[in-house]
This record gives structure tokens, C-alpha cells and sequence, in this order.
């Protein structure tokens, strides 16, 4: 395995749903990498990559390579470009995060997390709560409304 590769190398992948869009490339996989995951993310002008949110366990990291956005990190909006560094620790929604392009052209960042084997999200915008445990490749998801929070024993009548 080679412990190298150049982002022009990578495989890119398109996903869009709605305001969301963005190429991303995987680039912890091919160069070996088991505690952190890296990926290359290209935004175009206009979209996010994913709905504002904060990670209870999970940290991040993003370096902005090109392009200019916005970040939105818990009340408060920063402008971004070239050479910037953002820091997303775990945390409750004053830590909540986004990156938006707002550029005339394609945002790109490399993203960095340390990867957790579980993790929780909250989605301040929708108020919803995502669980999510497991290897990547066989990974446990759900989400739900945060309003449907149900006492510990409910439903335990056995």
C-alpha cells in the first residue's frame, strides 16, 4: 500500500439532494490511514454538504484549499477562504456547524475526524437527533424527531 496519493488521484463521487450537492473523494482507505478519516469535499457555488449539525463524541476538522463560503458554528457566521482552518469538537448545538458555499465558484476543503465507532448528531435547524454505531461498512443508523423523547421505561411492561 502506498502511503501517498494526490488529490487529483482520487475517485470522485456526486451526491445531491435537494440544496445539499458536492463531490467528495475518500482518501484515508487508499493510503492506509485507521484512525482518522480524510476526505476531499468540492462544493459548487450555492450548496452544503449537509444539514447544520454538532457532533456529541465525533471531532472534525476542515482546511479550506479554495473557493470562498460561509460557516455557520452555533450562532454566529464566519467568513471563509483559501488557507482557513475550522475546528468542530464534540459538543451540545453551541458547537452546531455548517459550510456553505457563497462563492462564485467551487468551494474546496479537506475533512478530517477522528472517526468514532459511535457517535450521536443533533440537527438544530430540523430537531432531529441521529444515533449512529458500527464499523462504517455495516454501520447502525437512525434518526428521529428530538419531540418524540420518551421516558426510559416506557413500553417496558414485561
Amino acid at each position: 500500500m502506498r502511503p501517498v496519493i494526490n488529490l487529483d488521484e482520487l475517485a470522485m463521487v456526486h451526491d445531491k439532494d435537494g440544496p445539499f450537492e458536492h463531490r467528495y473523494g475518500v482518501i484515508s482507505a487508499p493510503i492506509g490511514a485507521k484512525n482518522l478519516g480524510y476526505s476531499l469535499a468540492v462544493v459548487p457555488p450555492g450548496a452544503k454538504v449537509c444539514p447544520y449539525h454538532n457532533h456529541r463524541v465525533a471531532e472534525e476538522m476542515f482546511f479550506i484549499l479554495s473557493g470562498t463560503g460561509t460557516l455557520r458554528f452555533g450562532d454566529q457566521e464566519f467568513p471563509l477562504r483559501a488557507n482557513d482552518t475550522i475546528a468542530c469538537p464534540p459538543g451540545g448545538r453551541d458547537v452546531a456547524h455548517q459550510i456553505i458555499n457563497t462563492g462564485k465558484e467551487d468551494l474546496r476543503y479537506l475533512c478530517v475526524s477522528d472517526m468514532p465507532m459511535t457517535d450521536v448528531c443533533e440537527y438544530p435547524d430540523s430537531n432531529k437527533v441521529g444515533v449512529f454505531a458500527g464499523e462504517r461498512s455495516n454501520r447502525y443508523r437512525a434518526l428521529f424527531k428530538a419531540e418524540t423523547h420518551v421516558p426510559y421505561m416506557t413500553g417496558e411492561d414485561k
